[in-house]
């Protein structure tokens, strides 16, 4: 599964290159939020074909994921700190409020690490599966997890710096970081 947040990461900065009609960095910024609460069918397409190709999860796990991540979405909250124009540059810092699936998911890890007889797939003495790359394709371990991050309700605040540039007149958000896109899903554990 952490596969499928990498693969997400990825293919969701692709919406970051879009371009928009507003005339302003910060209106640019907002209406890139605005696609994620709204569940835009840019977003929901792309999250679909991420978690679709996605080979650790079982069909019943891909459509719970779905469900956590629409919700992460429609939850997420956002307040413009700054912005900073130059010429046909800018840089647009916000505070994003999102759910923290991180803590949760590390939270499952730690648990799993220390209670591994009550995973099927796996007995206390199995020291083959010792990394978090291994953990995240046992399927009792994605349930546990998934079932722990349906119950989160804290969120985490992370400020993330858009950059734009302006095209034939319009400002595109850049693509953003790995980092800043943990930030976005809640995923990010610094």
């Amino acid at each position: 599964m952490k596969k499928i947040f990498i693969i997400l990461l990825i293919s969701m900065s692709i919406l970051t290159g879009c371009g928009t009609n507003m005339n302003s960095p910060t209106s640019a910024v907002e209406n890139y939020l605005k696609k994620y609460q709204d569940l835009d069918g840019e977003v929901t397409s792309q999250l679909d074909s991420v978690i679709s190709s996605d080979i650790s999860m079982t069909d019943t796990q891909k459509n719970d994921y779905k469900e956590l991540m629409m919700n992460q979405y429609k939850n997420m909250s956002y307040k413009i700190v700054n912005e900073n124009l130059m010429d046909e540059e800018a840089e647009v810092e916000v505070e994003i409020e999102v759910l923290d699936y991180a803590s949760s998911i590390g939270e499952s890890r730690i648990y799993y690490n220390n209670h591994r007889d009550e995973f099927s797939e796996t007995s206390e003495d199995d020291d083959s599966i010792n990394d978090d790359e291994d953990i995240d394709n046992i399927a009792s371990f994605i349930d546990y997890k998934i079932k722990n991050m349906k119950n989160v309700t804290n969120t985490t605040k992370e400020t993330i710096t858009f950059y734009l540039n302006k095209v034939d007149g319009e400002w595109v958000v850049d693509n953003l970081s790995d980092i800043d896109l943990e930030k976005l899903h809640g995923l990010y554990e610094g």
